[in-house]
């Protein structure tokens, strides 16, 4: 029953989201899709931020990096970061996978750790180094 509700409530938001959309196409499918699954994006990279940020206060290297640091400056570490994992998001998931975090919050938790698990070693390394 949650899932045909949540279902039906991102269905909503597709079709509300082609009401408020502009563009050039003549009818306004293609654009209503990209909004969606632009907001779909936004809402991911703001997950993964999240994750981002826990992760990376559990972790050893950030412990003893951190302990030389202002909090300014381990918020701005913070900052580069995580901003490099939200970019390297959408290059690790599919449509089909977004659709699924969307009606399914397991799904959407065990989709950010393992996004966030995959890049955030190499992030923290380019911006710590």
């Amino acid at each position: 029953m949650k899932k045909i509700l949540a279902s039906t409530m991102m269905l909503a938001t597709f079709a509300l989201a082609g009401c408020t959309s502009t563009g050039t196409t003549n009818n306004g499918t293609g654009t209503a899709i990209g909004t969606a699954n632009e907001i779909g994006m936004n809402v991911f990279r703001a997950a993964i931020d999240n994750q981002c940020r826990s992760q990376i206060e559990k972790q050893n290297a950030w412990r003893v990096a951190s302990v030389a640091m202002t909090e300014a400056q381990q918020e701005s570490v913070k900052t580069n970061v995580c901003g490099c994992v939200s970019e390297q998001a959408p290059q690790q998931v599919t449509i089909v996978e977004l659709g699924n975090a969307a009606i399914d919050s397991q799904y959407r938790t065990q989709l950010v750790a393992q996004v966030v698990a995959k890049s955030l070693q190499s992030c923290y390394t380019s911006f710590v180094q």
